[in-house]
């Protein structure tokens, strides 16, 4: 296995949490690639901001474009995980739209196989542990009533 040497810098992904109020509080977009769940997130392009590239992976990948963020651009980073990559995630409101997955031009076909609006215990159910403590994050930054009963 292909490791990144200790001096190289590590490969960013950007995107968002994105949450929306539903019935009985918010919920979590989760984006379910294979086995694994993830918020939308890719790779910063030379030139662009993690800003822009968390917009831009949002409107590629669920088609949503209509984000607001409500808790500012602070944002949280993963450590890093395969193949040396760290995940810089922002945390935005969706407050209307229906997520779609469109096909990936360089896939031909869409990049993941499922998505689910969840609440919090549900989420913390499906994410892999390097996500735990962004939904923390996220959580306390909207100040989820869950999250006391999660933690």
């Amino acid at each position: 296995m292909a490791r990144t040497p200790p001096h190289a810098a590590p490969r960013l992904s950007a995107g968002f949490v994105l949450v929306r109020r539903g019935d009985g509080g918010w919920r979590y977009l989760m984006l379910r690639a294979y086995r694994n769940w993830d918020f939308p997130k890719g790779l910063v392009e030379p030139g662009e901001s993690p800003l822009e590239a968390a917009r831009r992976e949002v409107a590629e990948e669920t088609g949503l474009d209509e984000l607001v963020l409500r808790w500012g651009e602070d944002y949280v980073e993963t450590g890093p995980y395969g193949r040396g990559k760290v995940a810089r995630y922002y945390l935005a409101e969706a407050p209307r739209g229906a997520v779609v997955l469109p096909v990936s031009p360089e896939l031909g076909r869409p990049e993941h196989d499922e998505y689910r609006w969840v609440d919090l215990a549900e989420a913390l159910r499906l994410a892999p542990p390097r996500l735990v403590p962004v939904l923390a994050w996220a959580a306390d930054r909207i100040g989820d009533p869950q999250r006391a009963a999660s933690t």
